[in-house]
């Protein structure tokens, strides 16, 4: 099969397609190496991916229909997985012009550039995000998610409804992935985990914001690609999920943990709650478990330990 993956350089991006060429097929990256992060992090992301044949990567921005439309032609396409995107809540309600662009432009030029080349298979990576501060927990696909509190939930909430147009009017067959809160070895520096076990090992103090309450449903990278890999296997009709762990980790949990695996107690900034911060996210995972045979196994102290590991032994190559 031939994938084309959007955002191949990033985080999730690089696990996904050296997944899927490890099960042999062929994989079309791109990536625009947005400045959010150091470009030589994405480099360090990609070095693995490019000594393989069976992987292709073009620099280039989704939202240029011309490049898109000529990578296409160049390739025969079978499916696209969509996880291109401006990242992170914070920023977007500074950027909100920009993260519109992208993340919504972004996307329909690549949708257009899908149907124009009758590639009609598509994964797309929404956010639980988009949840807002729902207060029936956990977070089910059914819920009403009309209540986004950053610009940046609300064009993931808006780039699901653009795959729900293309699978009414095109017959596309779309699943939107509701990830939550995604973890494990390369995770972006400017994470709470990555950022938090540099600075707890460095001996420097942690952003630490509000009283430690919030929580989040962490999910181990491992099993976000078992997810996807699960949707492409079932690509019918308009479809959501949520990939999650379904477990509630909170803020000082979270640090009492990297803490423990680090071997040195963090040093606390302590800091009012962020605008546009959820308070919570927990993802009833139920769907995904009936329908595409989702089962998440890695526990949030095992995928902590990894993490950590990961640092240490690659800390000394890391650009921030």
């Amino acid at each position: 099969m031939n994938i084309l993956v959007t955002g191949a350089a990033g985080f999730i991006g690089s696990h996904v397609c050296e997944y899927f060429i490890k099960k042999g097929h062929h994989i079309i990256g791109i990536d625009n190496f947005d400045s959010f992060y150091p470009a030589d992090f994405k480099s360090l992301n990609l070095s693995e991916l490019k000594v393989s044949s069976q992987f292709q990567f073009y620099k280039e921005d989704i939202r240029n229909y011309d490049s898109l439309n000529s990578i296409f032609s160049a390739n025969k396409v079978d499916v696209v997985i969509h996880l291109a995107a401006k990242a992170g809540v914070r920023p977007s309600i500074e950027s909100i012009t920009e993260y519109y662009d992208v993340n919504v432009n972004g996307t329909v030029s690549l949708l257009e550039s899908m149907r124009i080349h009758n590639v009609k298979k598509l994964l797309f990576a929404s956010s639980s995000s988009v949840y807002g501060n729902n207060s029936k927990v956990p977070f089910s696909e059914s819920d009403i998610v009309d209540n986004p509190i950053s610009p940046y939930a609300s064009t993931k909430k808006s780039g699901e409804l653009l795959c729900h147009v293309y699978n009414h009017l095109y017959q596309f067959d779309i699943t939107c992935l509701r990830f939550f809160t995604v973890y494990g070895p390369r995770q972006r520096p400017d994470l709470a985990i990555h950022k938090f076990t540099r600075l707890i090992d460095e001996d420097k103090p942690i952003p630490f914001y509000g009283d430690g309450s919030t929580s989040r449903d962490y999910t181990y990278i491992d099993d976000i690609v078992n997810g996807v890999s699960c949707a492409l296997n079932n690509l019918d009709g308009y479809r959501i999920y949520n990939l999650g762990e379904s477990t509630v980790i909170n803020l000082n949990k979270l640090v009492h943990t990297i803490e423990n695996f680090v071997g040195k107690k963090a040093i606390f900034n302590r800091l009012p709650p962020q605008q546009g911060d959820v308070n919570s996210t927990y993802a009833d995972i139920s769907k995904a478990r009936a329908e595409i045979g989702y089962n998440p196994r890695c526990d949030f102290e095992t995928g902590i330990k990894k993490f950590v590991e990961w640092y240490i032994n690659n800390k000394a190559i890391l650009i921030f």
